[in-house]
């Protein structure tokens, strides 16, 4: 209660303590008089200026003017790339110390064909040949003759015209069974004879039966 009264009977009279302006503070008003400048760049002082001098420069404000290039000063055009002067499959030389891949602008050769046709006699095309194959001639061959000798036995057709001197019986005896099947024959005059091993390097083909018509 003390404490209270102690508060409330403060001089509350006296006038507030003036707050004075700090110096540090500057709202720039003293120099409102000056002229607007922007800076110099780079600065009057540094290394950069003293090391290079502009050759023409504003004295007011300190900065350099652009220099206009002549055509002369400037970068010239790439030139222009030529196919005329290119080979082809030969890369154009580079300056890079890299290994570049072989360009595949060559034809490959060409490949020599090894089915030339020939002339074939008039009468002799692939339409005589079906016309022939439709006539229903024999185009196998009798093979009956002593020159051209062929039998089949047990299913099996052989050319007997190199065996018709070695064969026991006589060629006339053998040549009864050229030109069609022996089989019946054969084993009724020497079914002994192991026919496979005897003609094995006669050997032409098997028999087969005639399609039905």
């Amino acid at each position: 209660m003390f404490y209270l009264c102690g508060w409330f009977s403060l001089d509350t009279s006296s006038s507030a303590t003036e707050i004075e302006p700090n110096e540090e503070d500057d709202d720039g008003s003293d120099t409102a008089g000056e002229d607007d400048k922007l800076p110099a760049f780079p600065a009057i002082n540094s290394a950069q200026r003293a090391a290079a001098p502009l050759s023409s420069s504003d004295s007011s404000t300190g900065y350099s003017i652009p220099k206009v290039l002549t055509d002369s000063a400037l970068m010239p055009p790439p030139p222009v790339p030529s196919l005329v002067t290119r080979q082809p499959g030969v890369p154009p030389p580079q300056s890079s110390s890299f290994p570049l891949a072989p360009m595949t602008t060559k034809q490959p050769p060409k490949r020599p064909s090894g089915r030339d046709k020939v002339a074939l006699a008039p009468g002799f095309g692939p339409p005589d040949w079906g016309n022939l194959k439709a006539s229903g001639q024999n185009l196998r061959g009798l093979h009956n003759k002593k020159e051209d000798a062929w039998t089949a036995i047990n299913g099996k057709v052989y050319n007997i015209t190199p065996y018709l001197p070695y064969h026991p019986g006589g060629e006339k005896e053998l040549m009864r069974v050229a030109g069609r099947d022996g089989t019946k024959l054969f084993s009724l005059t020497h079914a002994w004879v192991n026919a496979d091993f005897m003609l094995d390097a006669c050997l032409v083909g098997f028999l087969v039966s005639e399609p039905s018509s």
